[in-house]
């Protein structure tokens, strides 16, 4: 018997999809990714934003048909929309045969035993309950694993239903975390993304205070562990001891991800966002000052209700004043079930549009620029392949997360370049927001170069 994955949304759920495949091995079935040649497909949800739902209901159209066409036994959904909207799902997707909550995912083996035997199983189980330690089976890559370090989340965003969704913010247990770590660094793993919904408050519930300052130095102690990445921080979090280890430690690559939404004050609070907008200054300045080479991320809402012309041209002025190399822009979607939705001041669909659309211009002169910037200077790269139509490797560097941003393409001779290993690449040129370049023989591989 065949079990077929599909994952969707965000790294925790694709953290979650690869401790179902490995229970699911370890029961016995045989596993796949994708429902092509399966007798049962699991397709685990992200439920987040109505795009995303959207999403998620096309796949499981798609397992329909091909169940209705007699290539597919069983369908089960899990993850985030399973959760939160299951009546909706079980109302629109009557031929799904179970759903699985993100809780109890661990035993989805008896889950698809019970579909197979014709029931019906339906599984929400306590969104705040411990976090299981499963194993997993990596799918993302054999050279980068995600680092899940956090469960849920306390921040209570006006626009966001992730703590309804997935419970109060559960730290794992250090010692666990650093065993895992050390088992990916022994599969092959050389980098590590250290993510959560928001990893600066991780140890808070567990040891009565935030410990990610002193977890980092012991992940960046294993050894074959190359690059650590962090995934995501919030900016009121972020302590100048936190600051001093990021900057001290080499194996910690110099970008951080740090979702500030917007920069007006009054906008700010409406989303029950902590801090200000002068605050979010500081921390950037600050950072950039004792971070040399420091590469920004960060994620911008525009259309948030009851946001002013005045107040958008404030953020617009913020991103091109800072500089940040690396923005996501997104529409204010108002979620059925948070706070924000039920505020009296929606912004129009075509204002928020043409906001998204003029913020996207910036950032893409904003990325133009830095491109330009790294032309002549050489960068560390994670190799992840060849590409047969250009003739040229890619990979990627320090300011590049995968699935995220761009990619570094490079010149160099087959055979004599492997994917899953570190070059030095010197960047002759730059395309469509992305570096191009050659390989850098002169110097020993794998050592920074340039930030």
């Amino acid at each position: 018997m065949k079990v077929g994955f599909i994952s969707l949304g965000c790294a925790k759920n694709q953290v979650n999809c690869e401790q179902m495949i490995w229970q699911t091995y370890e029961a016995g079935y045989e596993v796949a990714l994708g429902a092509a040649g399966c007798d049962v497909a699991v397709v685990n949800t992200c439920g987040f934003l109505q795009e995303a739902r959207e999403e998620a209901l096309a796949e499981i159209q798609k397992l329909v048909e091909q169940k209705q066409a007699g290539q597919l036994q069983k369908i089960l959904v899990t993850g985030c929309m399973a959760q939160w909207w299951r009546d909706q799902l079980a109302q629109r997707c009557p031929q799904a045969d179970g759903f699985v909550g993100v809780s109890g995912y661990e035993n989805l083996p008896q889950v698809i035993d019970q579909a197979l035997r014709g029931e019906h199983p339906a599984l929400f189980g306590d969104i705040d309950a411990p976090i299981p330690e499963t194993d997993r089976v990596v799918c993302t890559s054999d050279y980068w694993a995600w680092l899940r370090i956090a469960e849920g989340c306390d921040n209570r965003c006006a626009y966001c239903i992730i703590p309804m969704i997935r419970g109060r913010f559960r730290s794992r247990p250090e010692e666990a975390i650093l065993a895992e770590a050390e088992n990916l660094a022994q599969a092959g793993m050389k980098e590590l993304i250290v993510v959560a919904q928001d990893i600066t408050r991780y140890g808070l519930d567990l040891y009565g205070r935030r410990t990610l300052a002193q977890l980092l130095p012991k992940l960046c102690a294993i050894e074959g562990i190359q690059w650590v990445r962090l995934h995501y921080l919030y900016p009121d979090e972020i302590t100048d001891e936190l600051i001093d280890v990021i900057a001290r430690e080499p194996k910690i690559v110099k970008y951080l991800d740090i979702p500030i939404q917007h920069i007006s004050d009054r906008v700010l609070r409406a989303m029950h966002r902590r801090g200000t907008g002068q605050e979010i200054r500081t921390l950037f300045r600050k950072l950039r000052e004792r971070i040399p080479g420091l590469v920004l991320r960060t994620s911008l809402i525009a259309g948030f209700p009851g946001e002013t012309e005045e107040e958008f041209e404030e953020l617009c002025e913020f991103l091109l004043a800072f500089r940040v190399e690396r923005a996501g822009v997104f529409p204010y979607s108002p979620e059925p079930g948070s706070a924000a939705a039920a505020f009296p001041d929606q912004v129009d669909e075509d204002v928020k549009r043409r906001r998204v659309e003029l913020l996207t211009d910036l950032q893409i002169r904003i990325v133009d620029d830095y491109c330009a910037a790294m032309v002549g200077k050489v960068l560390t790269v994670l190799c992840e392949g060849y590409d047969e139509e250009t003739e040229l490797f890619f990979g990627r560097g320090e300011a590049d997360s995968p699935g995220i941003d761009g990619l570094i393409h490079f010149e160099g001779e087959e055979g004599g370049v492997r994917p899953g290993e570190f070059y030095s690449v010197k960047i002759t040129n730059t395309y469509d927001g992305e570096l191009v370049g050659v390989l850098y023989e002169e110097e020993e591989a794998g050592t920074r170069r340039i930030n």
